[in-house]
């Protein structure tokens, strides 16, 4: 369902597992996520921003391409 998600997850080299321990879920929480079987909480796609450094518009395939990485 998030493809730049699984995208920037996997360039980042994290498992689903990892990616759900440094935002602080459980890793079902995350594969519900992916799924679209529950929505993201927007305080976990501004930490994903931050943690890949990249726009929430593009996370959820609202830009088609990532913007140059910010740096913050």
């Amino acid at each position: 369902m998030y493809p730049n998600i699984e995208a920037e997850r996997a360039r980042a080299g994290l498992s689903r597992a990892q990616l759900a321990e440094r935002l602080g879920v459980s890793y079902g929480t995350v594969k519900n996520w992916m799924q679209g079987a529950t929505d993201i909480p927007c305080t976990k796609l501004i930490a994903l921003s931050r943690m890949f450094r990249c726009s929430t518009d593009y996370l959820l395939g609202v830009e088609a391409a990532p913007p140059a990485r910010r740096s913050i």
